[in-house]
This record gives C-alpha cells, structure tokens and sequence, in this order.
C-alpha cells in the first residue's frame, strides 16, 4: 500500500528537484510495500538515492549562500541518521522498523517538500539559479532573509522536523 502519492501539490516547477522528488516519493512506495526478503535491499537503495538527492540539494544552497541552508541541512541529516540506524537494526532482524520508517519519512517528506523546498525552489527563481548551469549566484543576487538560517540555527532556534515517528519506535 503506497505511503505517498506523488501529485501536482507536491510539484515545484523546478524540474530537476521534481524528479527526484518524484524518484524520492516512489522508492518510500517501494520500501513500504517491500517483502521480509526485499526489504535489506530496497533499503539500502532508498538511502543511497536520498544521499544523492540531499547532496545535491545541498550544494545547490552552498553555491547561492542560500539563507536558511544550516536548518535545511539538518532535517537532511536528521532523516538519514534515523534511516541509517534503522538500516543497522535491519541487518540486526528488525524488519519491522521499515514500515514505520517509511511512513513517517513520507509524513515528514510532504510538509518538507510544500516548506523547505518550496522555499528553495522560489529562491533559485528569484535569484535565476539555475542547476548545472549556474556555479554561483547572478551578480547582484541580495540573499533574502528566512525564517531558520544564521542566528537562530546557531542558537538553537531552528525547529527542524524530522521523521519522529520512527525514531520513538526504534526506542521501544
């Protein structure tokens, strides 16, 4: 039973995040729906595309100096290390973790893609970023100032959200 429906709500009409998006919301599909014997496998594909795509993401912001990037790259890294431990307690047995996992990545996933990366996406329009072409921002380009970045990152103030669910089940 699919955990996310990839439609145009999720859409944010920058094509190369889009497909990956897209790549994103099927391969959760896929680890939900996946058998006791494919589920060590799909997992491992599933973290290694979402690296890549977290990676990427994130180079794009380093190149811009994009505002709140700290703060989008802490939901990333807060998901892959609950993926990764959930990983390690699969080739332990714990199947079951799975199935959790990818529900909460995918509750997490739709306020983060509608959020975070709508908000990367209208930056990289209004500063005429543009993936593979661009190295840098266009000169003259004035970083807009968002709501989690700088101060409130360093301080603490960023309020990333992560897939909890998965994390509170793990501690069960």
């Amino acid at each position: 039973m699919p955990v996310m429906t990839w439609d145009a709500a999720l859409m944010l009409d920058q094509s190369v995040m889009d497909q990956t998006h897209e790549e994103f919301a099927e391969l959760l599909n896929r680890l939900a729906d996946a058998s006791d014997s494919e589920v060590a496998a799909v997992l491992d594909e599933f973290i290694a595309h979402t690296q890549v795509h977290f990676a990427q993401e994130e180079q794009w912001m380093e190149q811009m100096a994009f505002p709140p990037l700290h703060c989008h790259q802490g939901e990333h890294q807060g998901v892959l290390e609950i993926a990764q431990e959930v990983q390690r307690r699969v080739a332990a047995g714990e199947v079951r973790l799975v199935k959790v996992l990818a529900q909460a990545t995918a509750e997490w996933f739709a306020n983060h893609a509608v959020t975070m990366d709508a908000m990367l996406a209208t930056y990289m329009k209004q500063i005429d970023f543009q993936p593979g072409r661009d190295a840098q921002p266009k000169a003259g380009a004035v970083p807009l100032e968002f709501g989690c970045g700088g101060s409130a990152h360093a301080a603490g103030g960023c309020n990333a959200h992560q897939p909890e669910a998965a994390t509170s089940e793990q501690n069960q």
